[in-house]
């Protein structure tokens, strides 16, 4: 019998739409000979929607109109009597309309990245591709991701924290100079970051990262090329090649990654020397471990002209459209997508099963 994997994407973060093109991809890149795709859309108001193919995303080739059909049947999770991972039942009526064997979440952002959804999934009990909800947790707040990596003597950029915006602003600017980077210490995707280059800007971009988090972070403009690397795996990660992105705007924002195809130019391989490469990879790999990840993981460096790699952060669900880094480096890697979504899957399976055979009580 097909795997059906339960592709949950959408949610009620500012990565909404950034979820659709990622779960539609995934859709179309799995194998329909091995899986029986179930999408399970997550609409802003955080209803549960599902659909049996990708009509459930509307207007999938614009990301700027891309939304996700909120009159597919409204389902809850359930246990599955039938001996199946869960259950999906109507919402009004109870009555089961499938199953779903593996779960894929691809929820960017809060409720999705942050450990929030594989809480529910792991007090399900079912296989989930991903870090778990410590890594998740970790991955995605950049305050508590930068002291970890810092505390193991990983190399990161100054930062400052600031959980108000009565913070010290002018600590802030003689600590880490100018410019400055201001971004809400749990989201991603670029949403709600402002780079900050005269000091009157600085109230207002904190105000505005405020809008989003109830923590911000405020960290220096390093000069450097971008650099990153995909991870892979569970008790034994591995990385790809190393690519660059070079952006075309003041940053690399959410415009440059999602809305302008020239926002960006990727350069798969990076052009670096192979002693930089196998030392950028190595620190991939060990970020990967400190933050306690697991499955995959996308590790983003700042490389400065001295050769000095910094790790900027980590993402836990990185975006999987055809265009998104994380798969494009696997497949210059010799994983092609399919093959990508496959081990993925595997990797929930060997987790899930790893996990159950723990004792959860004294009890012998």
């Amino acid at each position: 019998m097909k795997t059906r994997v339960g592709i949950i994407f959408g949610g009620k973060s500012g990565e909404h739409e950034v979820s659709l093109q990622s779960a539609r991809s995934i859709h179309e890149a799995l194998d329909k000979t091995r899986y029986a795709p179930v999408l399970l859309g997550v609409d802003k108001q955080g209803v549960w929607h599902m659909g049996s193919d990708a009509s459930l995303i509307l207007n999938a080739s614009n990301p700027k109109l891309i939304a996700l059909d909120g009159r597919a049947p409204a389902v809850v999770p359930q246990d599955d009597p039938g001996g199946a991972a869960l259950a999906l039942r109507d919402r009004e009526t109870g009555r089961v309309l499938g199953h779903v064997d593996v779960f894929f979440p691809i929820i960017h952002g809060t409720f999705g990245e942050d450990g929030s959804l594989q809480g529910l999934l792991r007090l399900l009990d079912v296989p989930y591709v991903g870090a778990g909800v410590l890594g998740s947790a970790v991955g995605m707040d950049k305050d508590v991701m930068k002291r970890l990596l810092r505390d193991a003597g990983i190399p990161v950029a100054r930062f400052v924290t600031l959980r108000s915006a009565e913070g010290d602003l002018a600590a802030a600017v003689a600590h880490l100079g100018l410019p400055l980077f201001v971004k809400p210490a749990n989201l991603g995707s670029s949403v709600g970051i402002t780079r900050v280059t005269r000091v009157e800007d600085l109230r207002a971009a904190v105000d505005h990262a405020l809008r989003f988090d109830h923590k911000v972070v405020i960290e220096e403009a390093v000069v450097g090329r971008e650099i990153e690397v995909a991870v892979l795996g569970n008790d034994r990660p591995a990385p790809s090649i190393c690519g660059e992105i070079v952006p075309r705007h003041d940053f690399y924002s959410y415009e440059a990654k999602y809305i302008d195809e020239g926002g960006a130019l990727l350069r798969i391989p990076a052009p670096l020397d192979e002693p930089t490469s196998d030392r950028i990879r190595a620190l991939a790999v060990r970020a990967y471990q400190v933050l306690e990840c697991e499955g995959m993981g996308r590790v983003d460096f700042f490389l400065r002209p001295d050769g000095e790699a910094l790790v900027n952060e980590i993402n836990t669900l990185p975006g999987f459209t055809r265009v998104s880094m994380y798969p494009k480096l696997w497949e210059a890697t010799g994983i092609p997508y399919p093959a990508l979504l496959d081990r993925l899957v595997e990797l929930a399976r060997e987790r899930h099963a790893r996990e159950s055979r723990l004792l959860r009580s004294a009890a012998p």
